[in-house]
């Protein structure tokens, strides 16, 4: 009878010692979670939006299209604004975001130099007045790249100054090979996508009579083409052969595929008849690239990589006036 006692004096204990430590316990924990900050507790990655949250899309993209505007007499309009413009894509009519500055966006220019043996009597001229335009339109922030149109396509400089371009272009010498005319254009446009960033504007001219016999990759103006345009590069011609070209089929097919290369990218091919007229006609080029207007759009069209887009720029109210710009792009996912 005595045993019992003890044993329910001890379990009475060790009960009444366990209830004190869980109690403690509880206040301890409820101490610290009192000077803890709250978790919010993290979403699940799978887990989907819930109907309140907003969910952003974006699947349209920037496309900017130089535009050259001029009178009868090819002198540059200056002074428009959005409204004046109407821009298509795929016969839709899309919503300009803005006009850019011309002078606010750096100019990534590829000049092509035609070294073929018909071209010595000339060369030295050609070169000079290459030079000279390089110096005038070209400002600190714009960068040249040469290339010499011989039986491949030499390059002579890339992304150089001004002054550094000019020089390297005054050193070239001329060579009575074959012409690689496509191949080079090709190559230049290529280049000038490689290396060049996608914000600048990017332009081609080129001073060659357009005749080729020798391209290898390239084998007509419209394989070059496609390269101008994937470059998004505006292409101009200056033909120093002046009235003679219309003397022989190879010459007067030079200076038609030359055409249709610069009126599809929104160029300018130039005929001069006396070489003397080599300056004026750089002087041309020039006061169009600071005078474009930069037409921005966003395109929400879902194409496949490497669709070709066609864009039409007119000026409704203004048909007076000649617009140039390039007749479309590649969809490109850069």
């Amino acid at each position: 009878m005595k045993v019992k006692p003890k044993i329910f004096f001890a379990s009475s204990c060790a009960l009444i010692c366990g209830l004190l430590v869980a109690l403690f316990s509880v206040g301890a924990m409820a101490q610290n979670a009192s000077q803890t900050p709250p978790r919010t507790p993290s979403k699940p990655i799978n887990q989907p939006p819930s109907e309140d949250e907003e969910v952003v899309r974006i699947s349209s993209r920037l496309v900017v299209v130089p535009v050259s505007v001029t009178d009868g007499k090819g002198k540059p309009i200056l002074g428009l604004t959005l409204k004046d413009f109407r821009l298509e894509e795929e016969g839709q009519q899309q919503e300009i975001a803005q006009i850019g500055d011309p002078d606010q966006v750096p100019i990534e220019l590829a000049l092509l130099i035609d070294v073929s043996g018909s071209v010595k009597a000339r060369f030295n001229f050609e070169k000079e007045a290459a030079s000279r335009f390089l110096r005038e339109v070209l400002k600190a922030n714009d960068r040249a790249t040469v290339f010499a149109i011989d039986e491949q396509p030499v390059l002579i400089a890339s992304r150089a100054t001004a002054d550094e371009a000019a020089q390297k272009l005054l050193t070239i010498e001329p060579a009575n090979k074959m012409t690689a005319f496509f191949d080079t254009v090709a190559a230049a446009a290529k280049h000038l996508d490689r290396s060049s960033p996608a914000a600048h504007r990017r332009v081609i001219v080129v001073i060659s009579d357009g005749e080729d016999t020798w391209s290898s990759l390239y084998k007509s103006a419209r394989a070059a083409l496609d390269e101008v345009q994937r470059a998004d590069a505006v292409f101009y011609a200056i033909n120093p052969s002046g009235q003679s070209i219309w003397l022989n089929r190879m010459s007067t097919r030079g200076q038609e595929e030359m055409v249709q290369i610069a009126q599809a990218t929104g160029g300018a091919t130039f005929l001069p008849n006396l070489l003397e007229d080599l300056d004026p006609a750089f002087r041309q080029i020039a006061a169009e690239l600071r005078s474009q207007y930069l037409l921005q759009y966003y395109s929400s069209a879902e194409a496949p990589e490497g669709t070709f887009r066609r864009i039409v720029v007119r000026l409704p109210a203004r048909p007076e006036l000649r617009v140039r710009a390039r007749r479309g792009y590649f969809v490109t996912r850069r």
